[in-house]
């Protein structure tokens, strides 16, 4: 389907209010990619380099118990809460290709400004997150051939945050990605199964390891509800209906297929290196696993160096919302390689980056906001929205038994939300005093 710049208005009635939203079409390409294509970027967007640090950051707080049964519950959760979404893709007779178009549909003008400001600030955080991990990754990569220190954290996120630019403005948009997907996945093979065998090579010669949740009885009840929240932040984007209006017809088919395959096969490598992890060095896992094993220099340099290119792939991917955002705003359409095009992604896409690169650098403990963000934004987008949503528009089809499912689950987890809000903001308030600005972590 060929892209396009204009508007249309699309209205609902519900419960007796007409909603008129003015939604804008979009300048890059819908309906193009295979199922198996948006398979691979559900599954790029959860075996990215994040995972190096689920061990320590997901079951060294939960334990062997809480850790892999949240997982799996999480996996399956998201499963579901993911399926809601897709099957309102179409719902009234039109195509929702953005979560805030979909969100305005049902409940009007407010929840449509709402939702994009939640998934702007989400997926602008985890774009962060990309950028320090990436710079991270290079770092580790100097300090295994040099110890001079010469050259500190934030000047490898300037560089990690360089590299995202020139991706972002030399592929124009999502489904373009092609085989950079696949490009994507022998990274994530790589540092995955290098993380994997050097873990189980010191697990083997380690006789005892201590896998006791550490801290103060206050303490880990902080450090437990934080982990929780992060279970959800494992398995979701936050953006799947820009994702699924990627997709040929039928979509809600297509996406399904999609799904299943991210949360069995597409999750496996993840749950392998996180169990791994934990299970060679316990307690005292870091949370970047490549920096707790040990092994050929050449070998770790491989595996950093893979999570640094991978990662910059990947940013590209939660970045895609507002680069759509911005090109249909302004009107980007036509040859991506036409100079007036190329000038706006170099403007406007490196404009961004800059600004994402500087507050990554600026505050490279950004975990900490993170976690935050994700209570008050990611959970609300991918469980509380998504149930209320699929309540709101099946209202007369679902039985009683049903809607209070349904409602179960957004009171549930909007009181998830509150807990893991007050962790995350009592997590700030501690590490604010250990760290300062452009930290050298």
């Amino acid at each position: 389907m060929s892209s396009t710049g204009a508007k249309n208005r699309t209205s609902n009635v519900n419960d007796g209010e007409h909603f008129d939203i003015e939604v804008p079409d979009t300048a890059h390409q819908i309906s193009s990619d295979s199922w198996f294509q948006v398979a691979f970027v559900l599954t790029t967007g959860i075996n990215n380099a994040y995972v190096l640090g689920y061990s320590g950051t997901v079951m060294v707080p939960l334990g062997w118990v809480g850790g892999v049964v949240g997982l799996v519950l999480a996996n399956a959760i998201s499963l579901y809460a993911n399926a809601l979404v897709a099957k309102l893709h179409e719902f009234g007779g039109k195509r929702h290709i953005r979560y805030r178009d979909l969100a305005g549909f049902i409940y009007g003008r407010k929840a449509y400004r709402l939702t994009w400001g939640l998934q702007y600030v989400n997926l602008f955080m985890i774009n962060c997150g990309f950028i320090i991990l990436a710079g991270s990754a290079l770092k580790a990569v100097y300090v295994l051939f040099r110890d001079d220190h010469a050259m500190k954290l934030p000047h490898f996120i300037a560089i990690a945050g360089l590299f995202c630019a020139v991706f972002a403005i030399g592929v124009p948009h999502l489904s373009a990605l092609g085989i950079w997907l696949v490009v994507s996945t022998i990274f994530s093979l790589l540092f995955i199964i290098v993380a994997i065998v050097l873990a189980v090579k010191d697990g083997v010669k380690t006789h005892s390891r201590d896998y006791e949740i550490q801290g103060t009885p206050s303490s880990k009840l902080f450090t437990i509800t934080a982990a929780a929240a992060n279970l959800i932040f494992v398995f979701n984007t936050g953006m799947l209906p820009e994702i699924q209006a990627t997709v040929r017809q039928p979509v809600v088919k297509n996406m399904m297929k999609a799904l299943y395959f991210q949360f069995t096969i597409g999750v496996l490598p993840m749950l392998a290196v996180t169990f791994i992890g934990y299970w060679a060095y316990g307690s005292s896992t870091s949370t970047y696993l490549l920096n707790s094993v040990s092994g050929p220099l050449w070998v770790k340099a491989l595996a950093n160096i893979s999570a640094f290119l991978q990662s910059v792939i990947c940013l590209h991917i939660f970045a895609s919302p507002t680069y759509e955002y911005m090109d249909t705003k302004f009107g980007v359409t036509g040859n991506t390689l036409a100079l007036k095009n190329l000038t706006f992604r170099i403007m406007a896409r490196g404009g961004y980056l800059a600004i994402s690169t500087l507050l990554s650098a600026l505050l490279p403990f950004l975990g900490d906001f993170m976690s935050f963000t994700g209570a008050v934004s990611t959970i609300p987008l991918t469980f509380i929205l998504a149930n209320h949503m699929y309540y709101k528009a099946n209202d007369d089809k679902l039985n009683h038994l049903q809607k209070l499912w349904h409602w179960l689950n957004v009171v549930f987890f909007s009181l998830m939300s509150v807990a893991a809000a007050v962790a995350a903001l009592r997590l700030i308030s501690v590490d604010s005093k250990n760290f300062h600005v452009f930290a050298d972590l």
